[in-house]
């Protein structure tokens, strides 16, 4: 059986747009986060999904996984632990990224990983310390 999605407080998906380095468009919204199934190979980690077109026909799921090893070394080096908003931010961050790098989000992008260089480069990217 699936786990339900947590939506973190969000009763409205709000469609948001990002234009990418390779030249398109993306539309996304966030569907919600949940602990990565306990037979993924990226397990044990947090799954944040989205939903995600690039022509406003064919919607699909992408997947960021936050393992907890990633944060867990961010918090020993900074003394604290990552807030839910930060986590997000980060994974939002990875989304982006992969919006820019990635020629075909849909064939090569659909799980992505956050390791612990990536969140590092996110949130300082972003202020966090």
């Amino acid at each position: 059986m699936q786990q339900p999605f947590h939506n973190v407080g969000m009763t409205v998906r709000r469609m948001k747009t990002y234009s990418g380095a390779q030249g398109y468009v993306y539309e996304y919204y966030f569907v919600g986060k949940r602990p990565a199934l306990p037979d993924d190979p990226l397990a044990p980690a947090t799954e944040f999904v989205f939903d995600v077109t690039a022509d406003r026909k064919l919607t699909y799921s992408v997947s960021i996984f936050l393992s907890d090893g990633p944060l867990a070394a961010w918090s020993t080096s900074h003394g604290r632990a990552l807030y839910d908003a930060e986590q997000y931010a980060a994974v939002k961050m990875r989304l982006f990224r992969a919006f820019d790098e990635v020629e075909d989000v849909k064939q090569n992008g659909r799980r992505l990983i956050i390791d612990s260089a990536l969140l590092d480069e996110a949130l300082a990217s972003l202020g966090v310390e």
